[in-house]
């Protein structure tokens, strides 16, 4: 892929995500997401992560909130010591961001928070309910992941692939879909404002 595709591929922004990289993903101590401060926090401890927290949970994350790609691709070729760029950048533009229009993987890897609960036990603890999708207390992986689908659906409309997902869309009630949506764009506000993705009533000193 890299000598195939490189120079013009790591200009590749297939779904023009362009929200700048939080300050969380530097420092653990500013998200309360469980899997976010475990997969940093060992990310900046051993400059190593499993397979799953760079795919499902900081390359996920980053995916269904529409991170920059050149903020996200420069931030795993840097904390990591296995990262070399011509691996390192087809598996994070290419597989975790999609944002190659499906040259590296046929489908987007975007996930709820249920995925991270079955796949790990960062749930359990959490302050964020991963059983609620529309409430203050929900998931963050909740609301962006179905924001996210509403916001490229006509994209995915042609991926057999996706055919399933949007069909659960489309399921869902409108007044629900306008509250997930709202809380999605409360919450990258709040990120954008304090470099944190803490509620203001949890807002307290980093310790």
């Amino acid at each position: 892929m890299y000598w195939a595709y490189m120079p013009e591929y790591k200009k590749r922004n297939g779904l023009n995500a362009d929200w700048p990289l939080p300050a969380f993903y530097w420092d653990e101590k500013l998200t309360d997401m469980r899997c976010l401060k475990e997969a940093v926090r060992n990310t900046r401890e051993h400059a190593y992560a499993h397979h799953i927290q760079r795919l499902m949970v900081t390359g996920n994350f980053a995916l269904i909130s529409g991170f920059r790609v050149s903020d996200v691709t420069e931030w795993y070729l840097a904390v990591y010591a296995d990262a070399f760029e011509w691996v390192e950048l087809p598996n994070t533009l290419g597989m975790a961001l999609f944002a190659d229009d499906g040259l590296m993987g046929s489908k987007p890897y975007c996930a709820s928070g249920k995925y991270i609960d079955r796949m790990s036990n960062y749930c359990k603890g959490c302050v964020n309910s991963v059983k609620s999708v529309d409430t203050a207390d929900a998931c963050p992986m909740n609301y962006l992941y179905w924001d996210f689908l509403a916001t490229h659906r006509d994209v995915f409309s042609s991926n057999p692939r996706m055919a399933m997902v949007l069909k659960n869309l489309d399921r869902m009630d409108a007044e629900k879909l306008t509250r997930v949506r709202q809380l999605a764009e409360a919450f990258k506000a709040r990120v954008e404002a304090t470099g944190s993705d803490r509620q203001p009533d949890t807002q307290g000193p980093l310790l």
